[in-house]
């Protein structure tokens, strides 16, 4: 396998919900960010690292808005591990309505523990869980959420 196919990837789908669009009738952006964290909750719990919220703060989100997404569309959302530093770790994502790519972007996450007032590195447990793909040490990618 490549290094890409071991990478953690998950997929989860949304509904573009009402409160998800602005005054034009389409999905404003903030909803892309909420729907990454999502996937990003659903990718951690699968890995056994849910723990880690409360201790990785973003520091960067991008986002390129390619098409509109109107209320009640189905959505799916990519996300996979792009890269792991010393104490950081970009996702990257996609949001896609059927074969329409409506976002693409990353967000990067870092590592800090209440007790530093900088970014500390990654445990060795997590480093083990995101290098080989899954918790339990296999590189078969994660089944899509429902």
């Amino acid at each position: 396998m490549t290094a890409a196919a071991t990478r953690p990837t998950v997929t989860i789908g949304r509904t573009v919900e009402w409160s998800d669009t602005d005054a034009s009738g389409h999905y404003y952006n903030g909803v892309v960010l909420r729907w990454v964290e999502a996937a990003e909750a659903e990718l951690l719990g699968r890995l056994g690292l849910a723990d880690l919220f409360g201790r990785i703060p973003r520091v960067r989100f991008e986002a390129d808005f390619r098409a509109r997404l109107w209320f009640g569309d189905r959505v799916e959302i990519d996300l996979t591990v792009g890269h792991v530093g010393t104490t950081s770790m970009r996702y990257d994502f996609a949001v896609r309505a059927g074969s329409t790519v409506a976002a693409t972007g990353s967000t990067t996450v870092v590592h800090a523990t209440p007790d530093s007032p900088t970014a500390t590195p990654w445990p060795p447990r997590v480093r083990s869980a995101l290098a080989a793909g899954r918790a339990d040490g296999s590189a078969q990618p994660l089944a899509d959420a429902p």
